[in-house]
């Protein structure tokens, strides 16, 4: 699933219309950083789009070097089921909340 996504992300990041890149996988994050840095995308034709209060570091961090990015906040009466859709799609999900939870 991570290589269709970096397929995915990479093709439209060159399309010439502006996207989002949602994830906080930092693997995916530094792929895309990469392929700034080679010149390959323009940081002004995407955006990183996270959840709030998962990866704050990596927000900052990614704002800081001039990339934009788009904070969600799920609310309203169907956050929770919002947020359990999240975690269902795929179970690494699971995990790396688990991992990052604690990261500020």
């Amino acid at each position: 699933m991570d290589r269709n996504y970096v397929e995915i992300m990479l093709y439209l990041a060159r399309s010439g219309v502006f996207c989002g890149m949602a994830t906080h996988d930092e693997a995916i994050v530094d792929r895309m950083r990469d392929e700034v840095a080679r010149g390959n995308v323009d940081k002004a034709a995407f955006e990183f789009q996270m959840l709030y209060g998962v990866r704050r570091d990596l927000q900052r961090k990614l704002a800081a070097e001039g990339f934009g990015v788009r904070v969600y906040i799920p609310f309203g009466t169907e956050w929770y089921p919002y947020f359990m859709r999240r975690l269902a799609e795929r179970p690494a999900n699971v995990l790396f909340l688990a991992k990052n939870f604690f990261k500020s």
